[in-house]
């Protein structure tokens, strides 16, 4: 709510034989627990609605909890009686563990310097490492494994980063995917931690001062007793802390009430970096919500042991900036303003002017999406025709200013993995559609990008026999809505496939080609992976995501209805064998597809998924989220939200299709009672006899922070789910 040596893998010898449309009346699992209906009725602007399950509101209560329980212990009788579920769990975690380690998260620093996150394929858990040199000798810094007391849920790192001389580690680590982060420091030279800890650091990701041994992190307010829940996001600060000293001593230097020269409301996100491009200066974001638009200040850097800031605001939300970064006195900024694909422009920090800034990279065709200064140059990311480019524009020489682009090796996914304004150059990510991510090094002395050796490979990596399709399907107004199709490259076109579609569609996020050895798992039994790019989302810039948000919403579950219409049309499946998943904001783009066409789909996943709409403000994540879905305290506004909610479009009597819904009770950012009321309103009203499943996990929350072994036995839960719905023999019940 804003969701990694070669063996060739023959998987196109396999002969797969598919079972008659399946009957459910031959071995239907027993009804699912009684759920009590208490109506409530609340009345927006003369509109009467009817709530029969807004008790489950209230997750302290004995009964909602035991109804979770019976609810949860029902889907794992009903999951454990699919034959097949078992063997697809152990091919997922083969195919997982394939390669010796992964690694994510990496960062750069002066002296060949890396840090990073690696799991082992032994391992659920990532820690964090540092080494010099691509094959220099690693060294341990942090392990959650040790922070997880016996019987708790397993802790996990949130974010981390070095000092700019890497002498320390500060890092927030939570439990049981609660993403309630704890600040831990640790002494590099000697990888023993400092002994303060920080709580409330959701948001803390530390961000150090050149003294090496200061940060700035966000802290949440406390949440004392009677403050409802929707306080808890709202109100926070950045502090200054440095390593030694107590946390509750930290002072204050910018956020909600601090200063009177930022105007900062309560549900503004502040955050305070420094950047050795631009060493006299700190400076101030303001985050509104989700609004991709933001507030920016800057402010002396004062002198050591000080921690008065004198704020001056730089540019505002009017001036649709949504990233920038700095060097020298120059200011580079990502802008949607006159530029619906963005544009790049440049101004003086000492004295800006946005309306007169120069244009340094154009809107064109290529939707800007990201940009970082290193020493030599700014590099941009740009998305074009859903394929990721990265340019160069050198800061000095006889090109100076000249927008550079520089040959990738993949055609993909591409994304800044680690740059530092001291050094030349930058890392760079990169995966497909077919081909699992890997870390590459842009060397601007050579022009040349070549794969480093931080990244281990495995022999499902890369395989041969998966191949990707790029198409567009017609939505209802005509608007053309681009589709990825990822299967194997013997793929009859004959209805028979078993296929997923996945959607997101909100805050401008666009759905970027990736790939994940267990996929296989999937692909190889004959399955379609689909990806709808669908409105809402960022694919095609800012126009996209304002085409699929407030009362244009409509817009993001439409285009996810035609591109499973045309995966139907032309063959690639019929809708006995047609999945839709999405996940959080998703969850709006999968539950109003399935009660707007239940006939389209034989399945649906709705993972962790936003589904009562009308109540999502209400929640501890909800006020920050009013910029992208709307409030019921306009009229607009409740129009908007009524007809994404899902759960208030739920119809009795009709045939909707087999549902699996995901939750975890630990979830910060759409609370499990939305799920859990979506799944009893489904369960209620559907005639189809097919089964809907609330499946819960009691060490998760929104996905962030599960473990590996989490995520193994969830996608065999959910693609177990669906092959058994899509009659594939071998998982099917005989008792």
């Amino acid at each position: 709510m804003r969701p990694h040596p070669f063996r060739r893998l023959s998987i196109g010898a396999a002969t797969l034989i598919f079972a008659p449309a399946y009957s459910l009346s031959q071995s239907a699992p027993a009804p699912p627990p009684p759920t009590p209906v208490r109506v409530v009725v609340d009345d927006y602007y003369g509109n009467k609605i009817e709530d029969p399950y807004r008790y489950m509101e209230d997750l302290t209560s004995p009964e909602v909890q035991a109804w979770f329980k019976a609810q949860n212990d029902y889907t794992r009788t009903v999951l454990a009686r699919i034959p097949g579920r078992d063997a697809l769990l152990k091919r997922i975690k083969d195919l997982d563990e394939s390669a010796a380690a992964r690694v994510s998260d990496i960062r750069r620093l002066p002296g060949e310097r890396y840090f990073y996150q690696k799991r082992l394929a032994s391992e659920d858990m990532s820690k964090i490492y540092t080494r010099v040199g691509f094959t220099g000798a690693e060294r341990l810094l942090a392990d959650p494994v040790k922070l997880t007391p016996a019987g708790s849920p397993s802790h996990v790192i949130n974010y981390y980063g070095p000092s700019f001389d890497g002498s320390y580690l500060a890092y927030g680590e939570s439990p049981g995917g609660s993403e309630d982060a704890v600040i831990h420091i640790v002494d590099v030279r000697t990888g023993h931690e400092s002994g303060e800890t920080i709580d409330r650091g959701w948001w803390g990701y530390p961000l150090w001062l050149p003294d090496n041994r200061s940060f700035f992190h966000n802290r949440l307010q406390k949440i004392l007793p009677g403050m409802p829940a929707t306080e808890r996001e709202l109100k926070s600060k950045v502090y200054l802390h440095v390593v030694g000293t107590e946390p509750e001593k930290d002072p204050v230097v910018f956020g909600y009430d601090v200063s009177p020269n930022v105007k900062i409301v309560p549900t503004d996100l502040p955050i305070v970096f420094f950047s050795p491009a631009s060493p006299q200066y700190a400076f101030g974001i303001v985050n509104h919500g989700v609004r991709p638009e933001i507030t920016a200040y800057v402010a002396p850097l004062p002198s050591p042991n000080t921690a008065s800031f004198q704020w001056r605001k730089l540019f505002d939300v009017d001036d649709g900036v949504t990233n920038f970064d700095v060097h020298g006195d120059d200011i580079y900024l990502i802008t949607h303003r006159d530029a619906l694909r963005y544009k790049i422009v440049r101004t003086s920090i000492s004295k800006p002017d946005l309306v007169h800034a120069a244009v340094v990279v154009p809107e064109s065709e290529a939707v800007v999406r990201n940009l970082v200064t290193a020493a030599d140059a700014l590099y941009v990311q740009t998305l074009d025709g859903g394929l990721g480019k990265v340019l160069r524009i050198p800061f000095s020489g006889p090109e100076t200013g000249i927008a550079q682009r520089i040959a990738l090796p993949l055609e993909g996914q591409v994304w800044f993995d680690a740059s530092d304004a001291r050094i030349d150059g930058v890392l760079l990510g990169m995966t497909t559609w077919t081909k699992a991510s890997s870390d590459y090094a842009y060397d601007p002395r050579t022009n040349r990008v070549t794969e480093t050796t931080l990244v281990p490979h495995g022999p499902f990596d890369s395989p041969q026999d998966v191949v990707a399709e790029e198409v567009k399907a017609p939505s209802y107004d005509g608007t053309l809505v681009p589709l990825s199709i990822v299967h194997r490259r013997d793929m009859k076109l004959d209805g028979s496939n078993p296929t997923l579609l996945e959607g997101y569609g909100a805050y401008g996020i666009t759905m970027d080609p990736w790939f994940d050895p267990t996929l296989l798992a999937w692909i190889e039994r004959g399955g379609i992976l689909a990806v709808a790019h669908v409105r809402g989302g960022g694919e095609y810039g800012e126009g996209w995501h304002l085409a699929g948000k407030l009362l244009t919403k409509h817009n993001t579950w439409r285009d996810f209805i035609a591109t499973a219409q045309y995966l139907v049309d032309h063959k690639y499946t019929t809708p006995a064998r047609l999945a839709g998943e999405g996940g959080s904001a998703g969850g709006i783009t999968i539950g109003r597809a399935i009660t707007e066409r239940p006939d389209l789909f034989g399945a649906a996943l709705d993972d962790v998924g936003i589904s009562d709409a009308l109540r999502v403000e209400l929640s501890p994540n909800g006020p920050p989220n009013i910029p992208e879905f709307g409030t019921t305290k306009s009229p607009e506004g409740y129009q908007a939200l009524y007809e994404m909610s899902s759960y208030h479009h739920v119809k009795d009597g009709t045939a909707y299709p087999a549902v699996m819904v995901v939750t975890g009770i630990n979830d910060p950012r759409v609370t499990p009672w939305e799920p859990a009321k979506m799944a009893a309103r489904l369960q209620a009203a559907t005639s189809s006899a097919k089964p809907v499943l609330l499946r819960v996990d009691y060490e998760a929350g929104h996905g962030w922070g599960s473990t590996k072994s989490q995520q193994e036995l969830l996608n065999a839960d959910k693609w177990s789910f669906l092959l058994w719905q899509f009659g594939v023999p071998e998982f099917q019940p005989t008792h």
